[in-house]
């Protein structure tokens, strides 16, 4: 399949710079600490948080300087085409999961609630590429949602490269076709990179152009993600004054 047309266009009619579409919404379930729920393009994650509370199995696994984090991201059987057996638990969910807890852990001021847990569950409901870096922007919204102090919003894009040209926030359909993915998280404000993964292989000439991009998309995100958390505190203070 031709992931890039001679007139520089995407599978999906993107230019090779351009986000996916993108909605967003905080405290989507009334019974969690917070929540977020955000569609980018067609892949559709759900995050949760819980906490903090009192570490579970007993006083032993606390920490006494900091909070213990726990991370867990699964996909639900419909997510994709194909039906999974185990939408948790297998060893790339795992990766997952421990990819998301080791960025959020440099962005939660986790020494401010030492002997507690806090915990952070992400559903996709429907995957189309980039996962990983939704989640991240979702776990940043329903963490902000439940009111945990943070270093900063944590802001991730994915990008590849394809035909000597780079390409931003990649779909399944790119992703499949085995080029180098980049997925990188950082700090909007300081420009800090908390977080960056590489799938495959890219030659040194193009990595700071692959690099430059991503960094790019997770400014952009930013933007996105700020501008639904102040809909939402607005959305807040309008219902206040009318209670």
């Amino acid at each position: 399949m031709e992931l890039l047309s001679d007139q520089g266009f995407r599978v999906d009619g993107r230019k090779p710079h351009e986000l996916r579409k993108v909605q967003c919404r905080l405290g989507v379930l009334n019974d969690a600490d917070g929540s977020a729920y955000i569609e980018q393009g067609n892949t559709k994650v759900l995050a949760v948080v819980y906490g903090p509370h009192e570490v579970r199995g007993g006083k032993s696994k606390s920490q006494h300087d900091k909070v213990i984090l726990n991370c867990q991201y699964s996909m639900a059987t419909f997510s994709t085409g194909e039906r999974k057996r185990r939408p948790k638990g297998d060893k790339q969910s795992q990766e997952i999961s421990l990819n998301l807890r080791r960025a959020f852990e440099a962005a939660i001021c986790t020494e401010l609630y030492p002997h507690s847990q806090i915990d952070i569950f992400w559903q996709v409901l429907q995957s189309d590429g980039g996962n990983l870096s939704v989640c991240i922007n979702t776990a940043t919204l329903a963490l902000i949602d439940a009111g945990i102090p943070m270093n900063d919003y944590v802001c991730s894009c994915s990008a590849s490269f394809v035909n000597d040209t780079p390409l931003l926030d990649v779909s399944y359909i790119e992703e499949s076709q085995g080029g180098p993915e980049m997925v990188v998280a950082l700090f909007p404000r300081s420009e800090k990179i908390v977080h960056l993964k590489m799938t495959s292989r890219l030659h040194m000439d193009h990595l700071s152009k692959v690099t430059d991009l991503a960094c790019k998309g997770s400014r952009d995100m930013f933007g996105i993600l700020n501008q639904a958390v102040r809909l939402r505190v607005s959305g807040l203070s309008q219902s206040m004054q009318v209670g």
